[in-house]
Parts: C-alpha cells; sequence; structure tokens
C-alpha cells in the first residue's frame, strides 16, 4: 500500500470512493467544493500496489471565533469497505499528523466517534473550553495537538467556537 498527497488523476477515484462508503453523497459533494474552492489543506490517498484507491482523507482549515490560527479540521475519512478492517485509516491518519506540522498547522479537530477518534489522540475539545459551531453529541466534537505544544498550551488561554469553511453548511 502507499500513501501519497492525491493527485488530479484522482478525483474521480475519490469522488467514487466516498459515495461508495457514505450513506449519502454530502461528503462526496464537500470534497469537490472544499477543492474547488481551494479550502483544502492536505488530503491523502491510500492506493494498492495496482494504483487502486482505496482510502482517503481531508483536512480543511477552521477558525476559533473567527480568527485564523492554521489549524485543522478533519473531514471526511474513508476506507473502501473491501479494504476496512486493515489500518489503513490508522496509516492515512498518522501519515497527515507527520505532515501537517511540517507546514505549520499545530492542531487538528474531528467531529466523530469519540472512541474511534481516541485512537488517535484526540480528546474532547469542550474540556478545552472549545465548543463546534453545531450541536453535537456530547464528546463527538474532539481536538489534538500535532506539535509538542499541549493543546493547553496552544490555546493559550483561549476558548470559544470552532468553525468549519461555508462548504459545510451545505452539508
Amino acid at each position: 500500500m502507499l500513501i501519497r498527497t492525491e493527485a488530479p488523476a484522482d478525483i474521480l477515484a475519490i469522488d467514487r470512493l466516498l459515495k461508495s462508503v457514505f450513506e449519502t453523497e454530502a461528503e462526496a459533494n464537500l470534497v469537490m467544493a472544499l477543492r474547488e474552492n481551494s479550502r483544502l489543506t492536505l488530503s491523502l490517498v491510500a492506493c494498492t500496489d495496482e494504483g487502486e484507491v482505496i482510502g482517503h482523507v481531508l483536512f480543511s482549515p477552521v477558525m476559533l471565533n473567527g480568527e485564523d490560527y492554521a489549524w485543522q479540521g478533519l473531514a471526511p475519512l474513508a476506507v473502501a469497505q473491501s479494504h476496512q478492517g486493515q489500518g489503513i485509516a490508522k496509516a492515512l491518519v498518522k501519515e497527515a499528523f507527520e505532515t501537517l506540522p511540517d507546514f505549520g498547522y499545530p492542531a487538528c479537530v474531528v467531529l466523530g466517534d469519540p472512541n474511534y477518534y481516541s485512537k488517535f489522540g484526540f480528546s474532547s475539545a469542550s474540556e478545552e473550553g472549545l465548543s463546534c459551531q453545531w450541536e453535537v453529541p456530547e464528546g463527538a466534537f474532539q481536538v489534538k495537538s500535532l506539535t509538542a505544544d499541549s493543546i493547553q498550551t496552544l490555546l493559550s488561554g483561549k476558548s470559544g467556537v470552532i468553525e468549519y469553511s461555508p462548504e459545510f453548511l451545505e452539508l
């Protein structure tokens, strides 16, 4: 398996993957809109030895109280059903977490299952004084430092609402 940055030739394969993994086309449409509006920070694919795209993860900018601290939002993360349970999602996220700090992105938020995302080092954002712009189940909105600094250090007394790119409002 190879993990790499998405290439233009991957766009339709990513679109097909997302449409096959999620119940609706919302995530596929979101990724396309983020890409078209230049709001995609990092998009990685996992490929088989034959070049088939079997996994995808995307990161886009988020704001804290309308301020840009170069934080990122992870969404979506997808692995082809035929390849799930093989550590592909973990490998994609690990690669992203090694890459993002190199480009000055110190932290990441995610909206998802706390039991799943805690495996990647995410913790409850509400415990750090952060909330999501939408009403979400307790514990589902999570945060992680991507650097040696703790979230508390990165926040340095700040708290408030994390806002995603406008494309997320169209979901």
